[in-house]
């Protein structure tokens, strides 16, 4: 009789356990993000797990939009690029700013209720290809979950802030970072990792979200050593990606293939979407002898979420080698195509076709280009691979290729209504002339190309694309994924072009890098509010609801991936202060102009000299400086180095490049790579830029 009481009481604490509801602040779980869906909250940065980035309210809408003001705003301590989306639950806004730093406001007041700060290392800013960048945090039964830029991924008491649990997910002796948001599933942490241009083998990992326990993990490059991992990618990477891979440099890189943005999740079939990043080195003849797809690299893969079992996969650009990443962000949808319904997963990678695939199955429903392509000339619907232009592969001589590393859309998140059946994102044509790197050696640690971006015999003007190929641009575009075509677009500023919101009320919100938030009509693109942020927007509004008040909020600042090529605009982008700006209609809070909005004065050069070589060290910047201080030296979101006074120096100069002393804020020593005899002809090349850019500025 004991025994039968005892097996009658655990299964009633199983049952209780199975019935329980979460409670307190964050209590979100699987059945509150179903409901979510017609719901006035956003709980996660992409809203839903089909990341559709739709807010279902309409108290802001075409007939009111004009009366919408800023309710309040937040000044945050870090002037990086700012990509997060702000989530909402129960009354708490929680957002992640860059250095990986989380606050939680008030959302109806934006009254500070904590912040947690993880105290990533300066010098890891040096590991972080395209800026210490953070897209934002999740919540999950009481719990705010942050990836961060050193590769933890961090639990905290969403009532506090205090941390619960913290688990290294990389290998810390490794260029591995984390810029990208965790996505919880079924109790599971999903988070992958970023550092290809460094040199990294790419993964996901799936880690319990109450301990903090690793579940599994998924390789997306085969094992160089030629061995199993253990892990559940053994099988199928045996199988479909090994024989895929030639003789090359990925032995030692690890061949890259990051995961470390686009996720989605449907529930109905329980199947989890990654998207894939770019090979390592970028050069193809270099990873891998010029042979073979390099499966996963540039795919979107397909997996069981319980135990990361393969399902399908689809590679967009087989033996990249133009960094044309698949990690942008992925979208499900239910769309009626051919006249019967299809359920389809969405993306427009960098590559510049807009994807439509079968979601259940990975078989390709269509593609078509969304911005100008030269490096192929469609997609064969039969077979499902590009249709490549051979010259663009630059293996004979330089090519100017469309588009760009800089991708024709990039991380900025992309919405979709099911009101009009468009999906809305930004566009960025930007052409770039790619060569062998003829001086290429492997520098473990170091951004390994292993092709030049910035070659000193680039094709002629144009080379072989066209004018409209040739011209940089940048658009908002509305696209009809059945139709595939634009049904309208907007002209943007061509780098600095933010992501996208799109509500029931009829519009679409989107943020410039030019520091303007605006809302257009989701019909036509018609230009209906705007609003002077002072600063650059790059990431994505979101909308929620407190009280009968409608909100939209957006964080401010520029930065990322486009600040690089915002160097060569040319106007200067100073470094501001990150803002969170939250708008309601008949808001009337003034948000302040920045302190900081100054540029630094022009150095002294009088008198100035260095025994440098100014060619070499033309060659030694682009090898080691351009990423973070762009073509022309005036560092989009870092110092501008023609402004810096270690100019003055040999000895100031070598104190920070060689000797690491502003490590803490960002500048790691680089006396890995460089001698002081190298970071001397560094200098006398900057200097000759500076002295000219006064000469012009003078003149």
């Amino acid at each position: 009789m004991k025994r039968i009481r005892l097996v009658l009481t655990l299964a009633l604490m199983v049952a209780a356990a199975a019935c329980h509801k979460p409670s307190g602040p964050g209590a979100v779980d699987a059945a509150r993000m179903a409901a979510a869906a017609n719901g006035a909250e956003w709980l996660a940065p992409g809203r839903t797990y089909d990341e559709q980035r739709f807010s279902p309210l309409d108290r802001i809408n075409l007939d009111t939009v004009g009366k919408l003001g800023l309710a309040w705003y937040a000044e945050v301590d870090t002037d990086r690029g700012q990509e997060a989306t702000p989530i909402v639950v129960d009354g708490v806004l929680y957002t992640s700013t860059a250095w990986s730093k989380v606050y939680a406001y008030d959302a109806a007041t934006g009254a500070l209720k904590w912040s947690f700060d993880p105290k990533v290392d300066g010098s890891r800013g040096f590991e972080a290809c395209c800026d210490v960048v953070n897209r934002g945090v999740a919540v999950w039964k009481g719990r705010v979950y942050l990836g961060a830029l050193d590769g933890r991924l961090i639990a905290l008491d969403a009532a506090s802030g205090k941390e619960v649990w913290s688990v290294q997910t990389t290998d810390k002796t490794k260029p591995y970072t984390i810029t990208g948001f965790p996505r919880i599933v079924k109790d599971k942490v999903l988070i992958g990792n970023g550092g290809a241009e460094y040199g990294v083998r790419g993964y996901i990992t799936a880690y319990d979200a109450a301990t903090g326990k690793q579940v599994w993990r998924f390789y997306t490059t085969p094992n160089p050593e030629g061995k199993p991992d253990g892990a559940a990618s053994d099988k199928v990477l045996a199988e479909k990606a090994a024989g895929t891979w030639g003789e090359g440099l990925w032995k030692k890189t690890g061949g890259g293939g990051t995961v470390w943005d686009g996720m989605a999740y449907d529930p109905a079939l329980d199947i989890a979407y990654f998207g894939v990043g770019n090979g390592s080195p970028w050069s193809h003849r270099l990873r891998s002898g010029g042979k073979g797809d390099n499966l996963f690299v540039s795919s979107v893969l397909a997996l069981k979420p319980d135990t990361g079992e393969y399902v399908w996969h689809y590679q967009t650009t087989p033996a990249e080698t133009w960094d044309y990443t698949a990690t942008q962000p992925i979208m499900l949808a239910d769309l009626t195509i051919d006249g019967r319904p299809r359920k389809v997963l969405m993306q427009a990678p960098k590559n510049g076709f807009f994807y439509v695939i079968d979601r259940a199955d990975g078989r390709l429903i269509s593609a078509m280009p969304y911005a100008p392509v030269s490096w192929a000339s469609g997609i064969d619907l039969t077979t499902g691979r590009p249709i490549e232009n051979p010259a663009s592969r630059f293996e004979k001589a330089p090519a100017l290729v469309v588009p760009s590393a800089f991708g024709a859309h990039n991380w900025h998140p992309m919405s979709f209504s099911p009101k009009t059946g468009l999906v809305y994102f930004p566009v960025h044509s930007i052409p770039l002339g790619y060569a062998n790197d003829p001086g290429f050696t492997y520098r473990p640690g170091a951004s390994n190309l292993g092709v030049d971006i910035a070659p000193k015999d680039p094709p002629g003007p144009g080379g072989t694309l066209t004018p409209d190929q040739a011209t940089p641009k940048g658009l908002l575009v509305a696209w009809d994924p059945v139709a595939q075509k634009a049904r309208w677009t907007v002209n943007r500023q061509w780098v600095l072009n933010g992501g996208t919101l799109a509500t029931a009320g009829g519009l679409v919100f989107q943020g410039s890098g030019e520091g303007e938030l605006d809302a257009f009509d989701a019909a036509n693109g018609a230009k209906v509010w705007s609003h002077k942020t002072l600063n650059g927007v790059i990431a994505a509004p979101m909308s929620y609801e407190l009280k009968g008040e409608q909100y939209v909020a957006v964080m401010v600042g520029n930065g990322g991936a486009g600040g690089v090529a915002a160097a060569g605009l040319s106007r200067p982008w100073p470094r501001l202060p990150g803002r969170l700006l939250v708008f309601k209609l008949g808001g009337t809070a003034i948000a302040p102009l920045h302190k900081s909005a100054v540029a630094p004065p022009p150095v002294d050069l009088a008198g100035v000299t260095s025994a440098g070589d100014v060619a070499r060290g033309y060659e030694a910047y682009h090898r080691n400086c351009f990423a973070c201080h762009g073509r022309d030296v005036s560092g989009p979101w870092l110092a501008d180095l023609k402004r810096s006074q270690m100019l003055r120096t040999e000895a100031d100069w070598k104190s920070v490049v060689i000797n690491g002393a502003r490590s803490s804020r960002g500048m790691a020593s680089f006396s890995r790579f460089l001698t002081p005899t190298q970071a001397e002809d560094i200098r006398a090349y900057v200097l000759t830029v500076a002295r000219q850019a006064q000469a012009k500025a003078g003149g």
